[in-house]
């Protein structure tokens, strides 16, 4: 056996230069990059072994660790999981910066290789600077808060032990049902010594695109349910983009009349403008496709989660006779709410459907109904994202204007806060893959740094970021990171000078206004924060706007611009829309001394009886 002798590092990053997949019909590298923030821990080591892999491997330098993966979590969104990138850090903070990014890919199901540096494993100088010490037990070290927020965990304590490690890594972040990120950490004395690795261990490896095929006793079985049903719903979520599903389901959809409501992550499956398409749905959707929801007999979920907001907290699905029917790539999912389950791919799922489309039609009355509801829903939708003048906008004023400026290449990229709302309510998508929301883990500072993420995995696209000013305050750094790539992108800052929609949901549940917009915070004077200068000082063109038809005018010009752009315009957080949306279960003090707060309790005991508890 040829064997080659390498630091466990080199070794690693030799690997991983090595790894490819099919992707439209030519191979290309799985991992586009590695994003990188060097320290004691990882510099020596992992450093010396990228330094020498750049044209195979390329290193990107980040500001923050927790952004760098946000960037590499919207890259391999934006990829449908069939690319990804991985992320080092240093021991310590630099390697628990990224513990919530990796929250945010595990709860998502998408694929980014933590490669935090750890502490020494022959323990000779410990404790070392930034060493967590355990008290009980001398094998932890504060990389093991990536346990729970890993698909799987390693932590290398000999380099021998990457042949076994990346192998099961590459194979857990290729495999559509554990498909998710991996941890390894690596000791710092490990990364940097050497081992005769097997020359075979770096043949190029092409990862064939996996597809869960659905026993076909099962697609039968659906589509009996779906010819015997008399209102039919289909929900698409994420993975319907995962499997490159859209095109397939749009074509269903249209063939047999059969609706579609879409989760956030599911969301721009269909375009808007289909007339099966109805839209968002559950405590974010529209009238229209929560309607449908309620009356379903047939509720059949593809890729999705079902979680709370899609559900309305298990209140949505009314129908007493209503059936579920989950179809997922995971058992783990599509055994959820009791439901029947269909474990397939979505696009291999459909397409088996598909065969039989003419038995399946939607009863006419249903379709009907359908689209008068859907007719409805866009004339009250048409009024709220009208412009406005003469008073602060709404996000739905500035939503509006944004979707005007966005032609058919245009991605829009939001997260957490009252936006996410908002836009899966009221943005109307033109294309498959053309709307990008991070409500999974619902993270606050995820915005920009996926939009980075976003444009380098769709470089020819219009990447547009919506962000309020609360998550831009916790984390901007990667504007400066995007204008030192020279990437071409546009952010859109919402300022209602606070966190105005917890703020709303604060009220809403009986408690005064408190500690969530500036003004009810604890404060000696208000800061009167400059976005503007603050973005021009990262290396963006800044501007701060009028109103909605300025900023629909600088959105359109945005794109023939090179660099970061960013729009500031201030907005009322107070304005939310009214049409839409649907019962949240957010728990209510039992007993209070504030009236609001009984009178909130009792509506929330009334709202909670009508929560399905069979699964």
């Amino acid at each position: 056996m040829k064997t080659i002798r390498l630091t466990m590092a080199q070794a690693m990053v030799r690997y991983l230069a090595n790894q490819f997949v099919e992707v439209d019909g030519r191979e290309v590298a799985y991992f586009a990059g590695v994003w990188a923030i060097f320290g004691h821990g990882n510099v020596a080591g992992l450093g010396e072994a990228l330094v020498r892999m750049q044209k195979a491997l390329p290193t990107y330098r980040a500001h923050n660790e927790q952004a760098m993966a946000h960037a590499a979590i919207a890259f391999a969104k934006t990829c449908r999981r069939r690319r990804a990138m991985a992320c080092t850090s240093s021991i310590g903070p630099g390697a628990t910066n990224m513990v919530t990014a990796a929250a945010v890919a595990h709860v998502n199901r998408l694929p980014v290789l933590f490669l935090p540096g750890d502490v020494f494993a022959n323990r000779r100088p410990d404790p070392v600077l930034q060493q967590l010490e355990d008290f009980e037990d001398g094998t932890v070290s504060a990389n093991d808060c990536y346990r729970p927020v890993s698909r799987y965990f390693d932590r290398l304590t000999r380099p021998e032990q990457a042949l076994l490690a990346l192998p099961r890594a590459l194979a857990t972040m290729t495999d559509p049902a554990s498909c998710g990120p991996v941890t390894l950490a690596l000791c710092q004395d490990v990364q940097a010594e050497a081992y005769d690795f097997p020359l075979s261990f770096f043949d190029r490896t092409v990862w064939p695109e996996r597809r869960v095929t659905p026993h076909p006793a099962d697609v039968k079985a659906l589509g009996a349910a779906i010819r015997a049903a008399e209102k039919p719903l289909l929900v698409a979520g994420g993975g319907v983009h995962y499997s490159g599903a859209a095109e397939v389901l749009a074509g269903f959809a249209e063939a047999t009349g059969i609706p579609v409501a879409e989760t956030q992550a599911g969301k721009s499956a269909l375009p808007s403008d289909q007339q099966q398409c109805l839209g968002g749905i559950g405590v974010t959707g529209t009238s229209v496709a929560n309607a449908a929801a309620a009356q379903a007999d047939l509720v059949v979920g593809i890729g999705t989660r079902l979680q709370d907001f899609t559900t309305g907290s298990r209140s949505l699905f009314a129908n007493p006779r209503r059936c579920l029917i989950q179809v997922n790539v995971n058992a783990f999912d599509a055994h959820k709410h009791a439901a029947r389950p269909l474990v397939g791919d979505a696009r291999e799922v459909i397409r088996s459907l598909a065969e039989a489309a003419e038995d399946l039609k939607v009863d006419d009355g249903w379709a009907a109904y359908c689209a008068a509801q859907k007719t409805a829903w866009e004339n009250e939708a048409d009024k709220v994202l009208a412009p406005v003048q003469g008073a602060l906008p709404s996000d739905a004023h500035v939503i509006g204007a944004v979707n005007r400026a966005c032609d058919d290449d245009g991605i829009v990229v939001g997260a957490a806060g009252g936006l996410p709302g908002e836009l899966h309510r009221l943005w109307r998508s033109r294309r498959p893959g053309s709307y990008h929301m991070e409500y999974g883990y619902s993270c606050m500072g995820y915005e920009i740094a996926a939009g980075l993420g976003v444009k380098m995995a769709a470089p020819d696209n219009h990447v547009v970021v919506m962000v309020g000013d609360g998550s831009y305050l916790m984390m901007n750094s990667e504007i400066a990171t995007a204008a030192m790539l020279g990437l071409q992108l546009t952010i859109v800052v919402l300022d209602n000078r606070g966190f105005g929609c917890i703020n709303r949901l604060q009220q809403a549940t009986g408690s005064p206004s408190f500690n969530n917009l500036l003004e009810d915070a604890v404060h000696e004077r208000l800061p009167d924060v400059d976005f503007v200068a603050h973005a021009a000082s990262l290396g963006a063109t800044a501007r701060r706007l009028g109103g909605p038809a300025e900023l629909e005018e600088a959105v359109r010009a945005a794109r023939q611009i090179p660099g970061v752009s960013v729009f500031v315009i201030e907005t009322d957080p107070a304005v939310s829309t009214e049409a839409g949306g649907h019962w949240w279960d957010v728990a209510v003090p039992e007993v209070s001394e504030l009236d609001a707060v009984t009178a909130a309790y009792e509506d929330y005991r009334q709202a909670t009886r009508k929560q399905r508890v069979d699964g």
